[in-house]
């Protein structure tokens, strides 16, 4: 068992990235489920697939890499919440992530979205990661 396991996903995206790996494959969880689904949907990933188990449900993620250079996607990935210290935001605090070119993952009340969602819905929340 994990401490963080938002952390841990994370360090495993970028071990994969750097070991320039296709596939890397993490523990499920709800909430590990809807960051992917983000970082699909803002093009940082190529692909996810949700495995079901009885017991150890897993994602496995398809990393994108820009095809004549090998350079990935993703550059950045930095946990900002943490256990021991969280990061709370109102909606007129949330951070811009080099100027609006990168993402914030927001854990909000009306569930996980990007720092632009939550501003368009003036909804805060907890700063988990900065994607760029």
């Amino acid at each position: 068992m994990t401490t963080d396991p938002i952390a841990d996903y994370l360090t495993r995206l970028r071990n994969a990235i750097k070991a320039n790996h296709r596939i890397v494959e993490v523990p499920a969880s709800k909430l590990k489920k809807e960051m992917t689904k983000i970082l699909y949907d803002k093009g940082y990933i190529q692909g996810y697939k949700f495995v079901d188990a009885p017991v150890g449900a897993s994602i496995k993620i398809a990393l994108k890499y820009h095809p004549a250079t090998r350079t990935p996607a993703i550059t950045h990935l930095e946990r900002v919440s943490k256990p021991g210290l969280r990061q709370y935001r109102k909606a007129s605090e949330l951070p811009r992530v080099l100027n609006g070119l990168g993402i914030a993952v927001i854990s909000t009340s009306h569930g996980v979205m990007t720092d632009k969602e939550a501003r368009t819905n003036s909804v805060g929340g907890e700063v988990l990661c900065y994607v760029y």
